[in-house]
């Protein structure tokens, strides 16, 4: 397997975050604009948190709050599990198994390089086991 810093050159990289003190609901437009799981919620270009469709619906939803009047600081994690641009991919997959998240944010230092989630993952084991595959195959006919 590879390096995340692998996985992060497909993207354009765009950030896709939001900042504390936005509503939830403006949160839940972008998370539905941008067609993903989670956001990075970002303050002074610093990473304080992450947004996930997990937070919105056990910390709104269940407790009937009301997401327009809500404060993506009131709802969002705060202690946030990351990698870096090194971090196989491998090791992301046995992180979020073991803590039981979805998505990574990838940082050089402090500085926010991107967010991978299990669905990034899955594709490079996927096309991994692909490539092992069609290696055998041409094996097996030479």
């Amino acid at each position: 397997m590879k390096p995340v810093s692998e996985l992060l050159k497909t993207r354009d990289g765009t950030l896709w975050h939001v900042r504390p003190d936005e509503s939830v609901f403006a949160a839940l437009e972008l998370l539905a604009r941008y067609e993903v799981g989670a956001l990075m919620v970002m303050e002074r270009g610093r990473l304080v948190g992450v947004l996930s469709e997990r937070d919105y619906t056990r910390k709104i939803a269940l407790q009937g709050r009301n997401s327009r009047e809500t404060q993506v600081a009131d709802i969002m994690t705060r202690n946030v599990f990351t990698v870096t641009s090194t971090t196989g991919t491998r090791a992301c997959m046995a992180l979020m198994s073991e803590k039981k998240i979805r998505h990574l944010p990838v940082l050089d230092g402090h500085t926010v390089l991107g967010m991978i989630s299990i669905r990034d993952i899955l594709d490079d084991i996927i096309a991994d086991h692909e490539s092992t595959i069609a290696q055998l195959e041409s094996y097996i006919q030479s």
